[in-house]
């Protein structure tokens, strides 16, 4: 619990030291912001600061920081590292800069800036490349509330169905009728449910492997036979949502359209995510205790689990906590965090795909008929891909692992784009270099070692990815010579 409690202080301290100096960097000011001056009472919405910080709250803490935690929690105190450097550090850093970007960039979506700061080509590849990504998101979020549900009463297939018409609905809807009233409800919710787990870890007090005891991989040394995932690169794709994540930045350009000031994109952007931090700390604390101390009753079920168990664990422990933990009233408020987060991740994950694709076209949507142009085929592409999942056993583990490394290969695309901007404007762009090179070499060598991509040894992964990293530095060293070169001339 020492671990623990110095981790929480330093995601505080980090809001407050670290959040405050990456504001100054950027420099919000009080020009109008594209709430006010692209107002159109569907996505350009003026909303107070509070709902806006808990609808950006809501969006981007899906199951992520929920399951990914739980899944990460394998591999033992090391977690705590990676959520405490990656979410202050990078994540913040990453959502904060990408949702301000939005703003000074009259509210444009991850693709547009992307093809002002990194060219038309890979602007591009990138377009396709995140639609796919707000469509898996759709898909995997459809999934795993349902599987809660199920569990609780009705067919899973019965929740899906419900969870599906919902998303077709709050898609196609003004973002104020549906999102703007029931969010911050459901965001209370969450909320409820980490402060409600934190204060049961205090007054429970459990013995919890701390990290001077070591970061090896717990995993490994308990279950050397069933959990086979190296630190690197897979320690940093599981963890996402709590770390760092590329889904946040189709998410806060939503927001970016909403805000009155610039002033309050901290609260909002860098503080939404110090927030999903914690709420990743708590569950990954929570079952490092299960999969370590054994408490019961009912808890050896997540031990004994095998290698896809700890996958498909997550919803157990969840269940578990909910019930064991936090009453009957406390438990429903609890689960009703954890299955709307998934459920309204999922469909602004779906409205992200129909606002970039309409700006892509450039395809006005206030008209009704022009968001069904992109809606229906959006939604029968995600049916398909969802009765695929539900045919295939191991479906939603396919998915969820492409997801988690075409999630974090999107912060790859985010951090250039925003480290280039910083190096044209003449600002510190080392805050988000590092970031992106690091993700660069974990994303690189996860495709390179993972068995369902290329299969190959780790040592070879870990050449590749450092290999990957390297090109690209050179190729950003590069190109600011060239462009200070440029301005010389001038």
């Amino acid at each position: 619990m020492i671990t623990f409690s110095i981790c929480l202080v330093a995601l505080i301290l980090g809001y407050f030291i670290y959040g405050r100096f990456v504001e100054k960097i950027f420099g919000p000011d009080d020009r109008p912001t594209p709430a006010i001056t692209h107002a159109d009472g569907l996505d350009y919405v003026k909303m107070p600061y509070w709902k806006i910080f808990m609808i950006q709250f809501l969006n981007i803490a899906g199951t992520g920081p929920i399951f990914g935690a739980i899944m990460g929690a394998k591999f033992g105190p090391v977690a705590y590292l990676w959520i405490i450097f990656g979410c202050v550090f990078a994540g913040a850093v990453h959502d904060y800069l990408s949702g301000m970007l939005s703003i000074r960039n009259e509210g444009r979506d991850l693709p547009s800036l992307v093809r002002k700061y990194l060219g038309a080509t890979t602007a591009k590849i990138l377009l396709v490349f995140t639609i796919l990504l707000l469509v898996m998101v759709g898909i995997v979020f459809v999934y795993s509330p349902a599987e809660i549900l199920g569990n609780m009463g009705g067919s899973k297939i019965m929740w899906m169905a419900i969870i599906f018409i919902y998303y077709v609905i709050a898609t196609l809807l003004p973002i104020d009728k549906i999102i703007g009233k029931i969010y911050p409800l459901f965001s209370f919710s969450l909320l409820f449910m980490a402060v409600a787990l934190t204060v049961m870890l205090f007054v429970k007090m459990p013995a919890l492997p701390e990290l001077w005891n070591g970061v090896e991989n717990m995993g490994k040394a308990t279950h050397p036979g069933s959990f086979t995932s190296d630190i690197f690169p897979a320690l940093f794709i599981t963890i996402a949502c709590g770390a760092i994540s590329g889904f946040h930045a189709t998410q806060s350009p939503l927001m970016a359209r909403c805000m009155a000031s610039e002033r309050k994109g901290r609260p909002i952007f860098y503080g939404a995510m110090i927030t999903e931090g914690v709420v990743a700390l708590v569950w990954a604390t929570v079952s490092m205790w299960f999969f370590y101390d054994a408490p019961s009753p009912g808890y050896e079920q997540i031990a004994d689990a095998t290698s896809t168990g700890y996958t498909t664990s997550a919803p157990m422990v969840v269940k578990l906590v909910c019930n064991d933990w936090l009453g009957t009233f406390g438990g429903i408020l609890a689960m009703l965090g954890v299955v709307a987060a998934p459920i309204t991740s999922g469909d602004t994950a779906l409205r992200s795909a129909r606002l970039i694709i309409a700006q892509a076209f450039k395809l006005d949507q206030r008209p009704i008929l022009h968001r069904l142009y992109i809606c229906i085929p959006l939604f029968v592409v995600a049916f398909l891909a969802l009765l695929w999942q539900i045919d295939n056993p191991d479906g939603f583990n396919t998915i969820w692992q492409y997801f988690g490394w075409a999630n974090q290969t999107l912060s790859i695309f985010t951090l250039w784009t925003i480290t280039t901007y910083l190096s044209q404007s003449h600002k510190p762009y080392i805050i988000t270099l590092i970031p992106a090179l690091f993700m660069t070499a974990v994303c690189t060598s996860f495709i390179a070692v993972s068995p369902t991509a290329l299969g190959l040894p780790s040592f070879v992964g870990y050449i590749i990815g450092g290999a990957v990293a390297i090109i690209a530095l050179v190729w950003f060293a590069a190109w600011r010579n060239k462009i200070q070169k440029t301005r010389q001339e001038i």
